[in-house]
């Protein structure tokens, strides 16, 4: 276990940058960054080391976590925490390069080569999908925009009884990609399309494949071309369908829930007996580590690290791998996820807002990853576990993530921005992202 907080020279994003999210409001009902008048002028507290190592034991310990990595940059300093080990098993602590699976943060990926094809012109938001997806169900009313932002009511196929109850008694099938989009569209819609939000695993598996169809190779070579290799990020990777392992040096999953229990509403915490039997050692996590992931596809099978996370979601937010214009369209698409409540979470184009930090979440049985950046403060904030969901039914990196958020953001940092209100967005988007 390792605490580490220096003074670090973190590259300030440029103020025509900063104004630049922080004014994505362009369209009726968006969800705006907050804004601040000067690009230096930061609303975060000091950094206060013993504040946080509190907050990673508090939320490790109630989850009954095997491990935990959090890293915090400001234009200040770091905070880097790895708490206990890379397995049950094992007195190795993780460090911020051991990999993890990272679930539905693979989303941000998907997203943006989509958007990069907008960018090249190969198709629009604003094309129904059943240009590229004649079979899809009423794919003449849906948009490629509508999937980017889980607006096009397309059911997803991760709620259904079918894959969870395959993935407690057959955790090593291989799908693919089609079969999990057979899964989500022989359900009824959840509602027309546009006509509300509804997160949805099947909207960015289609996606994945639009984007291997228009770019003619799988999706594991169009991420590493088009992301991985421009970004330098060595620790990252898609896997194949068939490839259950996770290069080393990576941490192994693990998780005391089925994945029929946790369907739908029902992540409740363990019961009060399971918690003692747990915490008196007769009960035992199932490793998780090498279940076959393809049932997530390019919604959530990616694995990286805790420093690739961090070079990502910079990239993500400032629009390292788009143009101006492309990322304009993108930030601008970012929308409150509950329409009767402009303070809620926000969701866009492969993009989720939670108070000033824009990233995403990711979790799957045995991995629970958050990764933010906010881009007025000069923010980054990664975490991840390696039990999931935790004991307490939390998703314990998301949980995390919001201890920690109040100990960086005052009470009030602005519209919608204060501590609380970003504790609330994460827990609102971990809520989606479960499953």
């Amino acid at each position: 276990m390792t605490v580490r907080t220096v003074a670090r020279s973190v590259g300030i994003a440029t103020a025509s940058a900063l104004l630049f999210v922080a004014g994505c409001s362009s369209s009726s009902g968006e969800r705006a960054a907050p804004a601040t008048s000067s690009a230096t002028e930061s609303a975060l507290l000091p950094l206060d080391p013993a504040a946080l190592d509190a907050m990673v034991e508090d939320v490790a310990t109630m989850s009954r976590e095997i491990g935990m990595v959090v890293l915090i940059t400001t234009p200040n300093g770091e905070y880097v925490k790895t708490w206990g080990s890379v397995a049950a098993d094992r007195s190795e602590a993780p460090t911020l390069d051991t990999k993890v699976r990272i679930g539905s943060n693979t989303k941000t990926w998907t997203g943006t080569v989509i958007l990069q094809m907008v960018q090249e012109g190969l198709l629009s938001v604003d094309d129904p999908v059943s240009t590229f997806r004649p079979d899809v169900p009423n794919g003449d009313a849906i948009t490629i925009g509508q999937l980017l932002d889980m607006r096009s009511g397309l059911y997803s196929y991760t709620q259904t009884v079918e894959l969870n109850e395959a993935l407690d008694t057959d955790p090593g099938r291989v799908w693919t990609a089609e079969e999990l989009v057979a899964l989500g569209v022989s359900n009824p819609p959840n509602f027309p399309p546009g006509e509300g939000y509804s997160y949805s695993n099947t909207n960015t598996v289609l996606l994945g494949l639009i984007a291997e169809k228009l770019d003619g190779k799988p999706i594991d070579r169009i991420f590493q071309d088009r992301l991985f290799g421009p970004l330098a990020l060595a620790g990252t990777s898609y896997p194949a369908t068939t490839d259950t392992s996770i290069p080393a040096p990576f941490t192994r999953g693990y998780s005391y829930s089925g994945n029929v229990e946790t369907l739908g509403e029902g992540k409740e915490a363990l019961s009060p007996e399971r918690i003692a039997a747990i915490d008196a050692g007769s009960v035992q996590p199932r490793d998780t580590t090498n279940d076959n992931p393809s049932w997530t596809s390019s919604a959530g099978q990616g694995i990286s690290t805790a420093n690739d996370l961090a070079t990502w979601v910079r990239a993500l937010v400032r629009g390292d791998l788009l143009d101006a214009d492309t990322q304009t369209l993108r930030m601008d698409s970012v929308q409150p996820t509950d329409p009767d409540n402009p303070s809620s979470a926000g969701y866009g184009y492969g993009l989720a807002q939670m108070g000033p930090m824009f990233g995403h979440i990711g979790e799957m049985p045995g991995y629970n990853s958050f990764m933010g950046y906010d881009p007025v403060n000069d923010l980054t904030m990664v975490v991840w576990a390696n039990m999931a969901p935790g004991t307490d039914g939390s998703a314990p990196a998301a949980a995390l993530a919001g201890s920690l958020a109040k100990a960086l953001y005052p009470q009030q940092s602005g519209p919608s921005s204060g501590a609380e209100d970003t504790a609330d967005d994460i827990d609102e988007v971990a809520e989606d992202t479960g499953k």
